[in-house]
């Protein structure tokens, strides 16, 4: 369905989830949109995440049909809906680290990694990770079949406050007690991927319904968080923090930009308590974000076009 002049080896395909809570602010959208317009990605599905910690007009309970409903809309954008199956993840956080919160996300997470394939299934998670952590609850043995790229988590070695974790502490405890491989990229390295709303304008914006719908959204968002007067968001830049999951799988293998450290546990105020005896994940130290971004962006002209 995309207009390049190249194709990508089978077997250099990777089956992959996104899972995201689209709605919660206004970077989801181009992450999804990227993932969905790389080849080398075979998407089984996307998973509606909640953010009931930050509700706002969507109310406690309605969060994850809010990402449901921003999904499909762009999903319609793009002119592919109907094209991937559309779940809806847990309308809220895990209780406690044994309670899993049964969706038809965490459902779909299960089958897809139980199917016969000998491929991992990659889950790009760009929210809290409630229906992971419910999934691995509900059924143990697909953590021997995932590798689950989380966008979150404060900066290593303390730790502390970071959005995506504190949507769900209990379920952070979950995924990394698991047996569960995890590339983890937290504050400060997707931090990195900022963007000047000028370069947005010139280079999405002019892309399709979908550009213009990604450029105008992000700058009302831009404009409706700047009325609390706090230092975020900062006027005239804004952070593609989720791209970070594209960055990770699109690197080279050659390339080791992150460290392997057993999994701490997370505290309540979101530090880390590392000398945990769980075993090591993927820390990301940094990430390609000129590669990641500028590929977005010839992506999006390549398949939408520049008016």
């Amino acid at each position: 369905m995309w207009k390049y002049s190249y194709k990508v080896p089978e077997n250099k395909k990777i089956r992959l989830i996104i899972h995201t809570d689209c709605k919660n602010e206004a970077d989801d959208q181009y992450a999804l949109a990227h993932h969905l317009m790389t080849p080398r990605f075979e998407v089984e599905g996307i998973v509606a995440g909640h953010f009931c910690g930050n509700p706002r007009q969507y109310k406690e309970y309605g969060t994850a049909r809010a990402s449901f409903d921003e999904i499909e809309k762009v999903l319609e954008l793009m002119g592919i809906r109907g094209k991937y199956p559309v779940l809806l993840g847990a309308e809220k956080a895990l209780e406690g680290e044994e309670r899993p919160e049964d969706s038809e996300g965490a459902r779909f997470i299960i089958r897809q990694a139980m199917k016969e394939d000998d491929r991992p299934l990659y889950i790009a998670c760009q929210g809290a990770v409630t229906d992971i952590a419910s999934a691995l609850l509900l059924e143990p043995e697909i953590a021997r079949k995932i590798v689950v790229i989380w966008v979150g988590g404060g900066a290593y070695p303390e730790g502390g406050f970071e959005f995506n974790l504190a949507m769900d502490i209990h379920a952070a405890n979950v995924l990394f007690s698991s047996q569960a491989e995890v590339w983890q990229i937290s504050m400060d390295v997707y931090k990195m991927f900022a963007v000047s709303l000028t370069d947005l304008q010139l280079k999405v914006k002019p892309c399709g319904e979908i550009g213009e719908y990604l450029f105008w959204e992000l700058t009302e968002v831009n404009e409706m968080a700047a009325k609390d007067n706090r230092v975020w968001p900062h006027g005239e830049i804004w952070g593609l923090g989720d791209q970070a999951s594209i960055a990770v799988l699109m690197e080279e293998l050659e390339r080791k930009s992150y460290d392997l450290i057993p999994a701490p546990r997370v505290a309540e105020d979101m530090t880390y308590q590392h000398g945990i005896q769980n075993r090591k994940i993927r820390v990301y130290r940094t990430a390609d974000v000129r590669l990641t971004l500028e590929d977005f962006f010839a992506k999006l002209a390549v398949n939408y076009g520049r008016r």
